[in-house]
């Protein structure tokens, strides 16, 4: 008795049929008809018998089927697990991030995943988080950060990932250096830079001064993250950043808390519900199972 012989089983049981098996394991009739021969003399039983052009179990054969399908679904595994590993073995994977996840968490992810995988290729677009939702149609994964809006609740799988607090930038010699944390009508009265539209910090900032019924005096609008600390260190103004931004500064910039707290939800989002790629869901795992782990 092989796996072969009870693999072929298997797709006769199901048919009920050897010529309709013989066509699904791509082999002749009379190689099908050989391996049954051969399994029922090993086996010392009656398998199945002729009825019509098909095929009918015995109960020795019913009992049989049972196991010869679990022998078939492992090889079928068997070679799914194999097409996943080779597919690894090349491809693209497209990632899109909004900036903080692009700049401040996914790059060591990425460096790993290509010394797993060095046959594949990867790319990432980045740009704030309105950006990122334009082209969810070229992605595999996005991350982004804030609150979504339900149509896209309802269009694609989203999982949160990962918690980052958005904080008030001041120069080291700003008077308000010497403060750890500040509140929102304290900030309403300076001069403030602020993202461009479509980021997804501007946006969570300026919902928390209209929440607590604050007017600003004046903004400066610059471009991306390292466009509004630089404009903090000139001084500008106050600007308002990812604490994660903040990790590697050379204490020419201050954070400070913001009373209260802002607080928000970095999300992987799978566009269009569709199926991953193998090296999307590989990349997917890795990230929570780090997560798992930490």
């Amino acid at each position: 008795m092989t796996p072969d012989q009870l693999i072929t089983f298997s797709v006769v049981a199901k048919h009920r049929n050897i010529t309709q098996a013989a066509v699904h394991l791509h082999l002749s009739q009379p190689a099908v008809s050989g391996q049954l021969q051969a399994l029922q003399q090993s086996f010392g039983e009656a398998l199945y018998f002729r009825q019509g052009r098909g095929i009918e179990l015995t109960p020795a054969g019913r009992a049989l089927q049972a196991v010869a399908d679990t022998m078939h679904d492992t090889m079928e595994h068997a070679k799914s697990l194999r097409q996943e590993v080779r597919t690894l073995e090349t491809g693209v994977l497209r990632l899109g991030a909004s900036t903080t996840p692009a700049s401040y968490l996914l790059p060591e992810y990425v460096a790993r995943f290509r010394s797993q995988h060095p046959g594949i290729i990867v790319h990432m677009i980045t740009g704030n988080t309105q950006q990122i939702l334009e082209q969810l149609d070229t992605l595999d994964l996005a991350f982004i950060e804030g609150e979504l809006d339900q149509d896209i609740k309802n269009q694609h799988a989203i999982q949160d990932w990962q918690t980052d607090e958005v904080v008030a930038i001041v120069p080291h010699t700003h008077t308000l250096a010497t403060h750890s944390q500040i509140d929102l009508p304290t900030l309403s009265r300076e001069f403030l830079v602020l993202r461009e539209l479509g980021s997804g910090v501007r946006r969570m900032v300026l919902e928390a001064f209209e929440q607590a019924g604050l007017h600003i005096i004046e903004a400066l609008e610059l471009a991306g993250v390292e466009g509004v600390k630089e404009g903090v260190r000139a001084g500008l103004g106050i600007g308002f950043v990812s604490s994660l931004s903040l990790r590697h500064e050379d204490g020419t910039l201050k954070g400070l808390k913001i009373e209260n707290g802002l607080t928000r939800t970095i999300r992987i989002l799978e566009p269009g519900k569709r199926r991953l790629s193998h090296a999307a869901r590989a990349f997917l795992n890795e990230l929570i199972n780090t997560q798992e782990q930490n």
